[in-house]
């Protein structure tokens, strides 16, 4: 059965801006990648995570349970020449029957919010290496942060086309959800955390700032249906119409929580 997400997997892939390089930097220091690790990226979709990753792995695991995000992620492989990664189709509840090999490092990111997350860090306890960890990455909204005013704009549109946004779907956790997120963790075997905040610059042409939201379920080609011209026309006359230039810049802040056992 087709999802939403299938249809937002091309501009999922292409659109979506990759995580800063701080955060890889982070997993290679602490978890000691060299090259001969295996990685599990859970909810992957078309490999955000995992395709920077494995150039530092012996070999990456990528589950997903949309069919074609998968294809996405293995297209990009392909393009980019990295033969190291497993493209299998799956998702939270299935990781102890994956018949995986022990687990160096999960990276997990926004995918984390629709998992049973109780049970799929138990889970993990059973396939993680003894000095193996989770790390999961998220775009982190707090009140008061700075806004750029082109973001409205932008919801104007979606507003009108698909009316009032519910929770989550502007691609960020709220403050309430990282901090549960968290408090998840550091109840779970894997307790030991430490957390991790980046600021990360962005910049997106016209085509990119509608590519980004056809990247969502929430407001990808399904959920459009025969509106999806008529949107995407009025999302770039919005936006031309509020800055001419074509450019729009913001800062996304983006959070880290890297979860291993506890030390004995």
């Amino acid at each position: 059965m087709s999802t939403p997400f299938a249809s937002a997997a091309p501009y999922y892939a292409r659109y979506r801006p990759p995580y800063p390089g701080e955060f890889h930097t982070l997993l290679a220091d602490r978890f000691a990648l060299d090259g001969s690790q295996t990685v599990l990226d859970l909810g992957a979709g078309p490999g955000t995570l995992g395709l920077p990753l494995a150039p530092l792995a012996d070999h990456v695991y990528a589950v997903d349970p949309e069919p074609a995000m998968l294809a996405e992620g293995a297209r990009l492989a392909e393009e980019r020449g990295v033969t190291n990664i497993s493209w299998l189709r799956g998702d939270d509840a299935c990781v102890t029957r994956l018949c995986l090999p022990r687990i160096d490092l999960c990276v997990i990111g926004r995918a984390f919010r629709r998992m049973d997350r109780g049970r799929v860090l138990a889970d993990l306890d059973e396939v993680l290496a003894p000095r193996g960890g989770v790390a999961v990455v998220e775009s982190l909204y707090r009140p008061g942060d700075p806004r750029p005013a082109w973001l409205t704009v932008v919801e104007e549109v979606r507003e009108r086309f698909l009316g009032p946004a519910r929770p989550g779907q502007s691609g960020q956790s709220d403050r309430d959800d990282w901090d549960d997120l968290v408090d998840r963790l550091a109840k779970s075997p894997l307790s030991r955390v430490e957390t991790h905040q980046w600021n990360q610059p962005v910049r997106h042409t016209v085509d990119e700032v509608i590519g980004l939201q056809l990247s969502f379920s929430s407001s990808g080609p399904d959920r459009l249906g025969d509106r999806m011209a008529a949107f995407e026309t009025e999302l770039r006359r919005a936006l031309l119409d509020h800055d001419p230039r074509g450019t729009y810049a913001r800062t996304l802040r983006i959070g880290a929580a890297v979860a291993t056992r506890p030390r004995r």
